[in-house]
């Protein structure tokens, strides 16, 4: 008698691949793979990260928001954590800011389910869909404010949700732009961008 074979078990994640979360999260469980995302059911492989454009205002921005959040007793940040939005979205973003008790919660499996209140994206090769498609699922999930950093162009978005849409904030007077849900949340826009962090430290004290 001949027994056929089952086929292989597919574990390959690719960038295009179109999968809903579950067997995402299988593949890139199985994958050696540091860094995909899952936006409106479509896997994106991050590219190797270039030290200017990337890694350095990634690092300012978390410092940004760790100083915040030491001063406070019921927030939490986080760095490139997986995000469980809905069955055909599963974002791992640079950065995320939310309340303890908040609409984010942590799962059985450690992972962040839920929408943040503060995410932030660094984007120079990933504009194109930080901008469009992820801005697209962010406000659509609730998010409620949400900040990307356009380092290629030396710009800076944030935007907060009002009636189910997103509307981008300006600096006061001064350049600055203060949060709507953080209270004392506030970024000196063109000290960051001028990599003056003791100013943008600074307006948080």
């Amino acid at each position: 008698m001949v027994i056929a074979n089952s086929p292989p078990t597919l574990t390959i994640l690719e960038n295009g691949d179109r999968l809903d979360r579950l067997e995402f999260e299988r593949r890139y469980t199985a994958s050696n793979i540091k860094k995909a995302e899952l936006i409106e059911g479509i896997v994106y492989v991050a590219s190797p990260v270039r030290f200017t454009t990337h890694a350095k205002p990634h690092g300012q921005i978390v410092g940004w928001l760790d100083m915040y959040q030491s001063m406070k007793t019921d927030l939490k940040v986080g760095i490139e954590p997986t995000v469980r939005l809905d069955d055909d979205n599963e974002p791992q973003p640079d950065a995320v800011l939310f309340k303890v008790g908040g609409n984010a919660q942590i799962d059985e499996d450690g992972y962040i389910t839920g929408a943040p209140e503060l995410i932030v994206e660094i984007a120079a090769s990933t504009v194109s869909y930080d901008l469009h498609a992820k801005k697209r699922i962010y406000e659509r999930n609730g998010v409620r404010e949400y900040i990307v950093w356009r380092t290629l162009d030396q710009q800076i978005d944030w935007f907060v949700l009002e009636n189910g849409q997103y509307v981008e904030l300006s600096p006061d007077d001064t350049g600055v732009i203060h949060s709507r849900q953080f209270e004392g949340l506030r970024l000196n826009v063109s000290a960051i961008l001028n990599d003056d962090m003791s100013a943008v430290l600074k307006i948080l004290q």
